[in-house]
């Protein structure tokens, strides 16, 4: 790997970060750390339980100190939860210090997704236009990505190959 800085990989729920970032891992041959499931082990509960019993800002909270402690590693391949690029401390460290992937789907095809998922405390209360609501407006954040990777009628495969030929390319 030429570089040390970490590829981050971020997007919707749903939209394929932990799946696609767990391969490009394999490939590169380098660590890969889901946020969600850091969290979930350090608290001992699911997300969905987090949410139910401490609320969603105490999961915000423990949420920003375990990404920002898992971005201070080198070479690694990250997958962040859905909301955790709203962060503006983890935003920041990103954009500034990391190569970060948006992993871009239809809204369409994202609803479809995620709306019944008893995983995703958020898409389970929310209705149809609620989430398209959130799509769109995660949308405007998720763009200031270093690389938008559209999704939509791609295989993962195709996918990681994009993700892997930037990496590749890129020059910081």
């Amino acid at each position: 790997m030429k570089s040390k800085k970490n590829l981050v990989f971020l997007g919707m729920m749903g939209s394929g970060k932990s799946s696609i970032g767990s391969l490009v891992s394999k490939k590169l041959n380098i660590d890969f750390i889901d946020i969600d499931q850091e969290i979930e082990k350090k608290i001992g509960m699911t997300i969905s339980e987090i949410f139910e019993n401490k609320g969603e800002k105490y999961f915000r909270k423990i949420e920003e100190l375990i990404t920002l402690k898992m971005l201070k590693k080198n070479k690694i391949v990250i997958s962040l939860g859905g909301g955790t690029f709203l962060n503006n401390k983890v935003k920041k460290e990103i954009l500034n210090n990391h190569i970060s992937f948006w992993l871009s789907w239809e809204t369409k095809t994202l609803v479809d997704r995620i709306k019944d998922s008893k995983k995703r405390p958020i898409a389970l209360k929310a209705s149809k236009n609620e989430l398209e609501d959130l799509i769109k407006n995660r949308s405007i954040v998720y763009s200031k990505a270093m690389c938008k990777i559209e999704c939509d009628n791609q295989t993962k495969n195709d996918i990681v190959k994009k993700v892997i030929k930037f990496y590749e390319t890129y020059k910081p």
